[in-house]
This record gives structure tokens, sequence and C-alpha cells, in this order.
């Protein structure tokens, strides 16, 4: 893979902001606090930069977060240490995500050279939205740009989608989620609804 210096750049540095972001959201925490929730509002910060840099207006945004952990994962929790985080801004139909993950067991699942069944060449990542209910898994929606760092343990995903009206009023009903697939965890890994902030 051929990457460019200012996409490496860029990487690193977004890798090294997220990491300030959990240092210090750990250490201005009491001990059993967890920092992801700090990590969604850095998210959410990142999805409404996007929209603003588009000419959106902030006061059109329909915003929201999802805190992604094991136990969201249906029907098996797996053992995993990981967790992430995702803020979207929706505008009239547009949805813009922005979102991080850390700690994976493994690095992402490669759809190409480890296909769903049946596959679907729409998956090109292991980063997606799906419809769905919390204690249901629903049909995949998107699969979201992913930056990996070189471990493939943690990194960003990102991704502008146009919503159907259908997908809209899932959002709006806490029934659209992501998941984060991994190499030992094929089926899940994180897991979250998308839910009003």
């Amino acid at each position: 893979m051929n990457i460019s210096r200012q996409s490496l750049r860029n990487l690193v540095l977004s890798v090294v902001s997220f990491l300030v972001v959990v240092s210090v959201s750990i250490l201005g925490q009491p001990a059993q606090s967890h920092p992801v929730p700090t990590v969604a509002s850095a998210a959410l910060q990142a999805a409404e930069s996007t929209a603003i840099a588009q000419g959106m207006e902030p006061r059109s945004f329909t915003r929201s977060v999802s805190v992604l952990s094991q136990n969201e994962v249906f029907p098996t929790t797996p053992s995993t240490n990981a967790f992430g985080a995702a803020g979207a801004v929706l505008v009239g139909d547009r949805l813009i995500v922005r979102g991080d993950f850390s700690n994976l067991s493994s690095p992402l699942r490669d759809y190409t050279t480890d296909p769903a069944s049946p596959p679907n060449p729409n998956i090109t990542s292991g980063v997606h939205i799906h419809q769905g209910e919390a204690a249901k898994n629903g049909p995949f929606q998107y699969a979201l740009q992913v930056s990996p760092a070189e471990s493939g343990l943690q990194g960003r995903f990102m991704g502008e989608y146009t919503l159907t009206s259908e997908q809209r009023q899932a959002l709006a009903n806490g029934n659209l989620y992501m998941d984060i697939h991994t190499r030992q965890n094929r089926a899940g890994e994180l897991r979250g609804i998308l839910k009003p902030y």
C-alpha cells in the first residue's frame, strides 16, 4: 500500500490526538469511570467541524453519538478490552459520521479475503452501520472508511451518506447501530446504537 507522507502525517496526528483525549479523560475521571463518553464528544465535534466546513448551519444539525462496547454485541458477547465511539451529524438527509476505536483484540476483518456470506461487494471495511434494534442483528447499510494505526488495533473511521426516509426514521427511533468486526471476532467485537445527543 502506497501511503503519501501527508496521509501518514495526518494519521499519526489523529492517533496522537485520540490518545491525548483518552489520557486526559482517564486522568480526569474517577477510577471506575470509562473514557468513552469523552471520546464520543470528541468524535461528535469532528463530525460537526466537517459539516461546518461544508457550509452546513449548526442550528440545523441533528446530533447523535454511539458508545461502542462488547456488551451490545448480539447474540454473543466477545471477550475484549476494546472500546470505540462515534459522533454523527444529520442535516436534511445527509449523515456525517466520525469516530475512533482502540485496544482491539486483533486487526479489523478484511472482507476481501474473508467475505460475508453471502458476499456483499458494498462491505469494504470492518466498521459498519446497520439498521436494527438493540437486541437484534439487522441488515448492513454502509461501510465506513477506516484509517487504522500500524498495529491495526486502533484507528479512526469516517463516512458521509445520503439517508433514505426509512433510514432517517430508524436513526430517530434508535434503530441504526454501528459495529466493528475483527479477525478474532468476525461477527463483531464492538457495537453501539446511534443515540440522540
